[in-house]
């Protein structure tokens, strides 16, 4: 089956110490691009986060945006003992030598827990970001399952709407294929008026191999069958492309596309027919519709 290069998944983690959440948004593009947006120290996981998808998607841009919160716990809370030792002998020293008041020092002292590096900030990620990437992976397994549910729905009906547009374009090729053997009983009567025509004629002179050569021509220039067969074979080749599974099948659809639109040009252009090039106008209509689908193929 199809599956479609936009689409969006999310999934959520909650527990006491950690809050997480990972949103994936993707969009179409013809190779893999991946934004990640994370806050320090999770977007140093931006290696392994593309590890990761890129076991499950293969070409569009994903955007990757990561949340998360880490409850700070009783053990996060610790004075720094050699700072705070620091300062309290400093202060005692120095007090001594100037001879401050001893409620003066204790004042001084009792203050100590507000200078720098006594009383770190609680919380901190940085020393258990690597701890928490298992967690933090699992969440974005779960959040590109649901991401791969949405594309697969959609590539669902984008096969139908494809499939639909190839039957269009089988059925204005066959009315082609029917229209052929007119089309040359047609230019052979107008040939043959032409010939009695100049019959009538007796200055011009009229030669057989005039005529062979005239017809020859005109078969060599307007001969639409092998251009009609490879056409036949190109839709039977996308059919098979959209409902077989496959790596990379947004490509494949893509060259078929470029080779029928190729086999059509060459039909019109060559069948001088006002009902032939009806149909190869609709037939046009229904490839460049496929053209914008298959730009959302994977």
């Amino acid at each position: 089956m199809l599956l479609s290069m936009t689409g969006f998944g999310e999934a959520r983690h909650q527990s006491d110490s950690l809050s997480v959440a990972v949103e994936i948004r993707a969009v179409n593009n013809r190779y893999l691009k991946i934004v990640v947006r994370a806050a320090e120290p999770y977007n140093l996981f931006e290696p392994e986060l593309e590890r990761v998808i890129r076991q499950t998607i293969r070409r569009g841009t994903l955007q990757v945006q990561i949340r998360c919160e880490r409850q700070a716990q009783a053990s996060d809370y610790r004075l720094n003992a050699v700072a705070l030792r620091s300062y309290l002998d400093q202060i005692r020293r120095v007090g001594g030598e100037m001879g401050l008041e001893s409620a003066t020092i204790a004042a001084l002292m009792a203050q100590c827990v507000a200078l720098p590096g006594v009383a770190p900030e609680p919380g901190s990620n940085a020393g258990k970001a690597d701890e928490e990437w298992p967690l933090l992976e699992k969440v974005v397994e779960q959040a590109l399952a649901r991401l791969q549910a949405m594309r697969l729905e959609e590539g669902r009906r984008m096969a139908a709407e494809l499939l639909s547009m190839r039957d269009r374009i089988a059925d204005e090729l066959q009315e082609i294929k029917k229209r052929i053997p007119a089309v040359s009983a047609g230019y052979r009567d107008r040939l043959l008026e032409r010939v009695r025509a100049l019959l009538t004629e007796p200055s011009i002179p009229l030669h057989a191999e005039d005529v062979i050569k005239e017809v020859a021509i005109f078969a060599d220039r307007s001969d639409i069958s092998e251009e009609v067969v490879r056409l036949s074979s190109h839709l039977e080749q996308f059919h098979s492309v959209v409902t077989k599974e496959g790596d990379g099948p947004g490509r494949k659809l893509e060259f078929l596309a470029q080779e029928m639109g190729r086999e059509t040009n060459t039909i019109g252009s060559k069948a001088s027919d006002v009902q032939i090039s009806r149909h190869v106008v609709e037939i046009k209509a229904s490839l460049e519709k496929i053209r914008e689908l298959i730009q959302n193929v994977e």
